[in-house]
């Protein structure tokens, strides 16, 4: 069996996030038909204020908001949502973690 070598410290990918590109996912919310973050998160099943604060930045989005979005705003696919950033670029863009 081979040995595996491990990564040393430089060489250590920092982690990444998932962030959601508000300007689409907006515009895209309005093509659809949603005149409100509450009709949106009827449509995906979360509460609005789930909505709100991804949008808003305050929050990142989970595996249901992504799921749910990809599904109620198809055929939009994950790379017109969604950015995936590095963890504390995320951090400073939005000012959370």
């Amino acid at each position: 069996m081979p040995s595996q070598s491990h990564p040393t410290t430089s060489e250590v990918a920092m982690p990444n996030t998932v962030m959601l590109r508000t300007d689409v996912f907006t515009k895209a919310m309005v093509l659809a038909g949603f005149r409100s973050d509450y009709g949106m998160a009827k449509a995906m099943g979360v509460n609005r204020s789930t909505v709100a604060r991804v949008v808003s930045g305050e929050l990142r989005p989970g595996a249901v908001f992504i799921a749910s979005a990809l599904t109620v705003l198809a055929p939009m696919e994950f790379k017109d949502l969604f950015d995936i950033v590095p963890l504390d670029e995320a951090t400073l863009t939005r000012g959370k973690d």
